[in-house]
């Protein structure tokens, strides 16, 4: 992972899971100090990506119907292609496919907060 500098950074959550989400969007609120965006599906995300400034970073799970993890972070890339996105998965099998495709990380599931500290550490160094 190459650490990069970003005041102010602005992170979307994307997890059709509510509990999943709401924990890393809390855990990822506390690391930062600020807002986390969340969406349920990658679709919902797309959409705001597409009419809004994208995130610095996108958390987002693979396994989502309609738009998956891998369709939005390409769809994202090709958007914003210096930004970070970080897929997770509770499928040990996606890690590999995911580092492939160009994830910049990959998140097991059940995800724990030392992973999180550590996306934190790697991706948002304060200036």
């Amino acid at each position: 992972m190459n650490p990069v500098n970003i005041p102010n950074v602005k992170i979307a959550v994307i997890d059709d899971d509510l509990m999943v989400r709401e924990f890393v969007v809390t855990v990822l609120m506390y690391c930062v100090n600020r807002d986390v965006l969340s969406f349920d599906s990658g679709l919902d995300a797309w959409r705001y990506i597409e009419d809004y400034e994208s995130p610095d970073i996108i958390i987002s799970e693979i396994d989502m119907p309609g738009l998956n993890g891998f369709e939005l972070m390409a769809k994202f890339k090709e958007k914003s292609p210096g930004k970070k996105c970080l897929l997770m998965s509770d499928n040990p099998a996606n890690e590999q496919p995911a580092r492939n495709s160009g994830a910049d990380a990959f998140l097991a599931k059940p995800v724990r907060v030392n992973d999180l500290f550590e996306v934190v550490q790697n991706f948002v160094v304060k200036g």
